[in-house]
């Protein structure tokens, strides 16, 4: 590690009862051992579990000035600043973005530009509202695949997005919800646009979920036998 010169660093960290990863942190306890470090690029993202409420967390402006104080000048941040059941996300990155996956991004992202994802992740119990999938269509391009898990469903209902990634994955009562139990038209005419779907047989479904879909091309996932 001494002669490193250049490292990438794509990092997802849990940690319980404690706070997100700062520049201090990360340079005392990685960065300090590497003298010959000369380009560093990054992605880091913290899920802390607390169940004391007593931690403080850090702003976005903290944790972005404890990594411009360590000279890494050209970085963006995203954090929680409040915990949703003991939960909460941050990511701190270095601009221009260079990965091709953005993983476990959370409501309280704000946007960039991110031409080089092709996957992105999300994630958080926090519901996913209209504006921030507007501004994903326009800040990620080139994305080809989009995760999301999300307990909460979206509170302002009124909009719908043009975004058409060729790979989904959704949670079936995500689903239900945005369709209307399967049965808004104009969500239905986007859902005949899907040519393959991967579901489960571990769950029940709605009487007219599998004519919602115009795929003939169905792959059922079950359960092995013990």
């Amino acid at each position: 590690m001494l002669n490193l010169e250049e490292l990438a660093l794509q990092l997802s960290v849990i940690r319980a009862e404690s706070t997100y990863i700062d520049g201090n942190q990360l340079y005392d306890e990685v960065l300090n051992y590497m003298p010959r470090l000369n380009r560093f690029i990054f992605n880091i993202h913290t899920h802390i579990i607390n169940s004391c409420v007593g931690i403080d967390l850090p702003y976005n402006n903290d944790i972005r000035n404890s990594f411009i104080n360590r000279g890494f000048q050209s970085i963006d941040t995203c954090a929680d600043e409040r915990l949703i059941n003991n939960r909460g996300n941050c990511h701190v990155y270095s601009l221009p973005y260079q990965f091709s996956e953005f993983l476990f991004m959370s409501s309280c992202f704000q946007g960039g530009k991110f031409n080089k994802v092709r996957m992105l992740l999300m994630l958080d119990r926090r519901p996913f509202e209209h504006e921030l999938f507007k501004i994903i269509s326009q800040d990620f391009p080139f994305l080809q695949k989009l995760i999301i898990w999300n307990s909460e469903p979206e509170q302002n209902k009124q909009h719908h997005s043009s975004t058409t990634p060729s790979y989904i994955c959704i949670e079936y009562e995500t689903l239900k919800s945005v369709t209307n139990n399967f049965t808004n038209d104009a969500t239905r005419a986007i859902c005949t646009e899907i040519k393959s779907r991967i579901t489960s047989d571990t769950f029940v479904r709605l009487e007219n979920f599998d004519s919602y879909f115009s795929s003939h091309e169905i792959l059922v996932l079950r359960k092995p036998f013990k």
